[in-house]
């Protein structure tokens, strides 16, 4: 498995939402999902209409963890929710495969996701990007690890810092105005 970095740049994030929704709404509401909740795909996909509709959280127990969470879906997320579930029954997927009546999987979904970051130029893209943008962008605005900490059940700053980047930020930071 490749090691992913998050979208720093908004601009990026825009080109990939329109990259995708180009694609399919399905693929376009993934990745907005994904970097609007930040929760890990494996606990993303399996999820139904009735797991978002009209709700202010999504309540799941975690896949990885086995722990029961709460992530809360914003007011702007909760609009493109109703939106992009019009006309769906509640029983119904939200990423739902072409194949059978099963959710795309992980794969399907890394495919999804690298092949649209390519189309934008950008690279080390998967999907574990989503989650890690969520957090970057997190961070970037309240500048709260030990919240962002306290949501991605991480057991240390450092980790939370290492795993949305920050730490390489900083390091490239400290080459970029130093020279011998």
């Amino acid at each position: 498995m490749e090691f992913v970095q998050p979208i720093r740049n908004s601009e990026d994030i825009a080109k990939m939402k329109a990259t995708l929704k180009r694609q399919s709404m399905r693929d376009w509401f993934l990745f907005v999902m994904g970097i609007n909740v930040g929760l890990r795909v494996s606990d993303l996909l399996p999820r139904t209409v009735a797991d978002v509709r009209g709700r202010t959280h999504i309540v799941i127990r975690e896949k990885k963890t086995g722990k029961e969470k709460r992530f809360k879906i914003n007011t702007t997320m909760q609009s493109i929710v109703e939106e992009y579930t019009e006309g769906m029954a509640d029983t119904d997927l939200l990423f739902p495969s072409r194949k059978g009546d099963k959710p795309i999987g992980r794969e399907q979904a890394y495919r999804i996701l690298n092949n649209a970051a390519k189309q934008c130029g950008l690279e080390e893209v998967g999907t574990h990007t989503m989650r890690k943008t969520f957090g970057y962008h997190h961070y970037q605005r309240n500048k709260d690890v030990a919240l962002l900490q306290k949501l991605f059940g991480h057991s240390a700053p450092s980790i939370t810092l290492r795993y949305i980047g920050i730490e390489q930020d900083e390091m490239d930071a400290s080459i970029d105005d130093f020279s011998l």
